[in-house]
């Protein structure tokens, strides 16, 4: 098989003004072969055609439906397993030097037929750069003092890169709480990170109706 590099050689002995045969001889190619790749234009990888037939006959294609109901109704199946039940079902029709025919099948069928996999964007959070602060409502998990229901809310700070957490107590989502909450999580961590990231708190963000996102506090 002709590669690039043959050609390459080819074409610049060609510009150096040498005959065919001395061209030929020296990339590594009869005369033929050489005349035809240097009036081609083309390199090897350039001309070549992708397969996109089968080149022999596929084994597996008769029993595949009943292997895909297989693999539905109990998707851990190995095609190892699968294999040795055609074999046992269907004696002297698959040989035993066709699993890894099977494997690839397989394979194919569980990325093109097989259950949706979850779709997810990964984070990737970087040391000092990013905190979040946010409010959780704790009333409905039935803390009470003195026999009375406590009513309040947990202020959360973390650190995304290390899951450093600080909480503390607070009583409603207000700008101050959020500033209070905030400067005394940073004062225990000893540090300021470049951002504080929140939800939708009403302490930050305005009712959708409003001209402006944030308040002007935040």
């Amino acid at each position: 098989m002709v590669t690039d590099e043959q050609v390459k050689l080819l074409m610049r002995l060609a510009r150096a003004g040498k005959t065919e045969a001395v061209v030929a001889a020296e990339s590594g190619m009869i005369e033929g072969t050489a005349r035809k790749w240097r009036w081609s234009g083309r390199l090897p990888r350039e001309a070549r055609v992708e397969q996109t037939w089968r080149t022999r006959e596929d084994s597996f294609s008769q029993v595949w439906p009943e292997m895909r109901d297989m693999l539905a109704a109990n998707p851990g199946l190995q095609a190892k397993a699968l294999f040795e039940d055609l074999q046992r079902r269907y004696p002297g029709r698959f040989a035993d030097g066709q699993p890894r025919t099977l494997q690839r099948q397989v394979k194919a069928g569980r990325a093109t037929e097989g259950p949706g996999r979850e779709v997810f964007f990964p984070e990737e959070h970087e040391p000092g750069v990013r905190c979040e602060s946010d409010f959780c409502h704790l009333t409905k998990i039935g803390i009470a003092i003195e026999g009375q229901a406590f009513a309040h809310l947990l202020y959360h700070f973390v650190l995304p890169y290390s899951n450093w957490e600080a909480g503390r107590i607070c009583y409603s989502e207000s700008f101050e709480s959020l500033c209070e909450r905030l400067e005394k999580a940073l004062f225990t961590l000893g540090g300021v990170p470049a951002k504080d990231r929140t939800d939708g708190l009403s302490a930050a963000v305005q009712p959708p109706d409003s001209p402006e996102e944030f308040t002007r506090q935040y």
